[in-house]
Formats: C-alpha cells, sequence, structure tokens
C-alpha cells in the first residue's frame, strides 16, 4: 500500500516539475521567469492586494515575495502604492499587463504541449480529482 501511494505522490511531484521546467524555460524566452510571472497573475487576480496575501497565493514566504516584488517594482511591471493605514497595495503597471498577457499566450502553449498525453475526458477527470483533494485539504 505505502510503495504505491509514494508512486503516485512522486509521479504528482515529477508531473508538476516537469511542468515548472517547461514554464520557466519557454517565459525566459519573454523576459519573465516563472515566479514572476505567478505574481502578476496573483496581481492581476486580486488588484490592491497586501504582500501577504499576494504571498499567500504564490505559495511563498512574506519575505521572499516582498524580494520578487521589489524586482518586478524595478522593472516597472509592478507599482506599490499606499493603502489604509501601513497596507501596501499592489498594482500591474501597463508593461506588467503586457507581459502577463504574453505570458498567458506561452503558458497556454507549454500547458497543452505537457498534457497533450492525455484526451480532453482525462484531463477533465484529472483537474476534477486534484481540486477534490485540494479542497478538502484547505477547508
Amino acid at each position: 500500500m505505502h510503495g504505491e501511494l509514494q508512486e503516485l505522490g512522486r509521479a504528482v511531484k515529477q508531473a508538476q516539475y516537469r511542468q515548472h521546467r517547461a514554464l520557466d524555460s519557454a517565459l525566459s524566452a519573454i523576459g519573465t521567469t516563472l515566479a514572476q510571472w505567478d505574481a502578476l497573475r496573483a496581481i492581476s487576480r486580486s488588484p490592491g492586494s497586501s504582500a501577504r496575501e499576494l504571498a499567500a497565493a504564490t505559495f511563498q514566504t512574506e519575505q521572499a515575495f516582498g524580494t520578487l516584488v521589489g524586482r518586478l517594482a524595478a522593472q516597472d511591471l509592478v507599482e506599490r502604492r499606499p493603502g489604509h493605514g501601513r497596507r501596501i497595495e499592489h498594482h500591474l503597471t501597463p508593461l506588467g499587463e503586457q507581459v502577463l498577457a504574453v505570458g498567458h499566450k506561452v503558458a497556454d502553449e507549454v500547458l497543452a504541449d505537457c498534457f497533450s498525453a492525455l484526451p480532453d475526458a482525462d484531463r477533465a477527470t484529472l483537474l476534477d480529482l486534484l481540486q477534490r483533494l485540494t479542497a478538502e485539504r484547505d477547508t
């Protein structure tokens, strides 16, 4: 039993690792990284969010996200604005919006390739199974 579960865990990790490597490689061709593009996506989904909220959304520590967003701000991709109290809000700049849009196209191509071995029905089943696993853990 434990051998099968460990094999399942390793297969999920291996698929994720391959996907991340392929995405990072393709995104580097447009001048960004997977971590940067993921941060841009998170900010785009929730403009005005704090570093704490965005760090959680991108599975990073607040300190790591702060370092990352500092690089994004230096590249004029993200703007940090004062919010209520001591809160700092994060927003995409027009250039950040452009990088995000190009990144979406790149990611769509890479992910289509990563999942090309699975027919549509199998991809839908895999998505459903993974969502059930993560929903169970997140509640």
